[in-house]
């Protein structure tokens, strides 16, 4: 079997899920061709495991001072582009195409008639989930951005729907606690705001990861470039967790057993969603606008307990693997019990 796996590139986090996938399906016997979309080759990052993969200009959102500029987005989005992109994807050579919410391969293989299934955290939003109802919002947007055949939900709970547990590596290094070490990954925030925000919290340092070439310390404020290697090994040994309310990273936080506050993106539905659900499952503390009381009542909360999630990848790239004969529900009725 030959699938070719395309990446909505815009988050972190759909790049990640395509770094676990990765393996499994190698290990699983099938041969896979990557794709990504919606990210300039230059704000990449740690792309060694896709190999020679293929780069489309796709769709993306511009953010402005923590919240979404839409007209901004829709002037740098290129619909002409996007249409030539389409037409132009040959998926003669595949016999399966998976998304990850990317739109180019989603709509190409429909126009082909090509077998294409949804892999994301977007598709859980099909079910009735907790917290504000944006189904309404999302559901209009999941079918029309990127239509698959068949779509494969993520989310922290099953919430009684065919929704799988999250789909992320285990932690590769140990999990130890240096107190007083926080670690922040706010991109969405400009530097001048995260530092308004933490500069006056001197008993505490930051590591805070963004788009830099070097690294840069200003006293207890340590700016460190975009490294995966680095971001994984200081969450495995920070106190807690300060970020934005993606699904990828906030499940890696929970896999941590690290405390995790956390500032919804004002404007993009799933993260507000992605916000209230964690705050409901009392995963999480949110905030929008972070005061030095709101810091020091959640460092004064005790670290949760880990929550190990089963091996999704493996699972997954089986079931693919054996040509999606089993159903949705009862992929997620398996591995829920190991969670």
């Amino acid at each position: 079997m030959k699938i070719l796996y395309a990446v909505q590139a815009t988050g972190n986090g759909h790049i990640t899920r395509a770094r676990v996938m990765a393996p499994a399906l190698q290990q699983a016997g099938v041969e896979v061709d990557f794709l990504f979309s919606g990210r300039s080759a230059d704000k990449l990052f740690n792309m060694e495991p896709f190999g020679d993969y293929q780069l489309r200009r796709g769709l993306t959102f511009i953010v402005r001072d923590g919240v979404i500029d839409r007209w901004a987005s829709l002037k740098h989005n290129n619909l002409v582009q996007l249409i030539k992109d389409i037409r132009s994807l040959d998926l003669q050579e595949y016999d399966l195409i998976i998304s990850d919410f990317e739109p180019i391969s989603a709509w190409a293989a429909k126009l082909q008639n090509k077998p294409c299934i949804g892999i994301a955290h977007q598709y859980a939003f099909r079910y009735p989930l907790p917290g504000p109802k944006v189904g309404r919002i999302m559901m209009p947007m999941i079918y029309f951005f990127a239509p698959v055949q068949q779509s494969i939900g993520l989310h922290w709970h099953h919430f009684d729907g065919p929704i799988l547990p999250p789909l992320i590596e285990p932690q590769p290094y140990p999990i130890t606690q240096q107190e007083g070490m926080i670690l922040v990954y706010l991109p969405f925030e400009t530097r001048a705001q995260i530092r308004r925000w933490l500069a006056p919290l001197h008993d505490y340092t930051f590591h805070i990861y963004s788009d830099i070439d070097q690294p840069e310390d200003e006293g207890h404020l340590l700016w460190r470039p975009l490294s995966r290697e680095a971001f994984r090994r200081a969450q495995a040994s920070c106190e807690g967790v300060i970020a934005n309310s993606g699904f990828g990273l906030s499940s890696e936080v929970l896999q941590s057993g690290k405390k995790l506050l956390t500032k919804p993106l004002s404007g993009q539905p799933e993260q507000q969603s992605n916000a209230a659900i964690l705050k409901s499952l009392r995963l999480a503390d949110v905030f929008n606008e972070l005061t030095a009381e709101q810091f020091y009542r959640w460092t004064r909360q005790p670290s949760p307990k880990a929550i190990v999630y089963p091996d999704v990848a493996a699972s997954l790239a089986g079931w693919i693997a054996e040509g999606c004969k089993r159903s949705a529900a009862q992929l997620a009725q398996s591995l829920w019990q190991d969670v």
